[in-house]
């Protein structure tokens, strides 16, 4: 991928920093699936082509009527360059709401070719390797992968399938959402300890229950960097309101592309806006 000719300007190539929390325009939980949608659509002025894959596929919410939802957001995204789309669910009825959502979709246009996108069915934790092996995804192939769970759904072991996964070219780009204003009552609240072993990779995770928010954070992006050498992994605070002061989450964004941290911090600032045309991006991306 870094070998592609960018279509936008994306500024200069940052070095690794230590990052902050503090934000000048924060997201709320509500418009957590907005952020995912803009960052892509960035991504995608980028190249042009892109794998997507959504661990938690389903809306966590439980009215019918939501449609501020991360797999339906991706998938309507316009100009339609994510060609392959994978999303896996276990819940039945959420299985059944993903593929109402897929079938609703437009036919592609004449001469195009239909995209692959796919409701999988099962646990992700071990469906999304088993997919994976059975579908390598190329080394020039941008990809990124959602991992939006409540507390401790996502197993370690499936952290590392996917980030281990392209043995070249850049890694498979990490959306993670690790829990915050409830997880230090949810540590000490669990008895059997073997859900948090599968969740943290081992008995790393008792040192959090003495960590506040912001330190919990910082440690989690620093195994992700310690454990697969992602060059940049950033915590993104998730507020429970807007102009509330309470973080539900991080959004923890893991990857190695040059161009992600900026683009990643102008969705942030941007998510709840309306989307911008190709052209106002490509000006806005220019101007100093």
């Amino acid at each position: 991928m870094q070998d592609q000719q960018d279509l936008i300007d994306v500024g200069p190539r940052r070095k690794p920093t230590k990052q902050t929390f503090r934000r000048t325009r924060p997201i709320w939980t509500e418009n957590k699936a907005k952020l995912i949608e803009r960052y892509l659509y960035y991504f995608l002025m980028v190249t042009k082509h892109g794998t997507y894959l959504d661990g938690f596929a389903g809306p966590q919410e439980e009215t019918a009527e939501t449609t501020n939802w991360a797999a339906k957001l991706v998938v309507e995204l316009k100009p339609a360059w994510l060609k392959h789309l994978y999303l896996f669910e276990y819940d039945a009825e959420q299985i059944e709401r993903l593929r109402e959502m897929v079938k609703s979709q437009p036919p592609p246009p004449l001469r195009t070719k239909r995209r692959d996108v796919r409701v999988i069915a099962g646990d992700m934790n071990s469906e999304l390797p088993q997919f994976l092996e059975k579908h390598p995804l190329r080394a020039k192939e941008a990809a990124f992968c959602l991992l939006d769970q409540r507390t401790f759904e996502c197993k370690w072991s499936t952290v590392t399938t996917v980030a281990k996964h392209k043995r070249k070219g850049n890694k498979i780009e990490l959306f993670y959402f690790l829990a915050n204003s409830w997880l230090g009552r949810a540590l000490a609240a669990t008895k059997d300890t073997q859900p948090l072993d599968e969740w943290w990779g081992d008995r790393g995770w008792e040192v959090l229950r003495s960590m506040g928010s912001l330190e919990r954070a910082q440690t989690f992006c620093e195994k992700l960097q310690r454990d697969f050498g992602y060059t940049w992994v950033t915590p993104w605070a998730i507020y429970d309101r807007a102009g509330g002061k309470r973080i539900m989450y991080f959004m923890i964004h893991a990857t190695d592309h040059p161009a992600a941290p900026g683009l990643m911090q102008r969705a942030y600032e941007k998510a709840v806006e309306p989307l911008e045309t190709q052209a106002e991006l490509q000006l806005l991306l220019q101007t100093p």
